[in-house]
């Protein structure tokens, strides 16, 4: 038997029977999915030093478990010592078995290491179903060895869903277990 993800099996067997029957879908196709998760970095003082984008990129490919890529600016900006095609972030894009991979580890490992954690806002949804979420510390991860790190550095977290409204991307990310403060 081949190896399937904990969160996508929990998918098919039970958030799907769950979200039909909340939302009334005449067809299982109609329920929303989560279709990919990406990860990014901004990071200005790369501007200055080269290696903390090369540093970046590898804890940012050891907490994805996929290869991140350098972004680079589009347009000089003379205020920031910024030049056309200088590397100033990182990003992943993660989709199918590897995203609920990370979905798994976030949710139950990384979220309970973050210091203060009360819950995540759910204020985070942009209007068509997707939620977006600020991560301050990329220490929280297990894969990071703190030892080795030069920098602790933000990152931000993209959950793109098929919903069509945040009321549906809601309910999709809390059946997958998200701790989202309750009003």
């Amino acid at each position: 038997m081949s190896y399937s993800p904990r969160l996508k099996k929990q998918y098919r067997e039970e958030i799907v029977p769950t979200l039909t029957e909340k939302f009334g879908y005449k067809t299982i196709m109609r329920v929303p999915k989560l279709e990919k998760i990406v990860i990014s970095q901004g990071l200005g003082d790369a501007v200055a030093d080269k290696k903390i984008v090369d540093n970046a990129i590898a804890d940012v490919s050891r907490i994805a478990g996929q290869r991140a890529v350098a972004t680079i600016s589009k347009k000089d900006v003379s205020n920031f010592k910024l030049r056309k095609g200088m590397p100033i972030g990182t990003k992943v894009t993660l989709r199918g078995d590897k995203m609920y991979d990370f979905l798994d580890r976030f949710i139950s490992v990384a979220l309970p290491r973050t210091r203060d954690f009360r819950g995540i806002n759910p204020k985070g949804f942009d209007g068509r179903g997707n939620f977006n979420l600020g991560v301050k510390e990329h220490i929280i991860f297990p894969e990071i060895d703190i030892d080795k790190v030069s920098k602790i550095l933000g990152m931000d977290i993209t959950f793109v869903t098929s919903a069509e409204s945040d009321e549906e991307g809601r309910a999709l990310l809390d059946a997958f277990g998200f701790p989202f403060i309750k009003k």
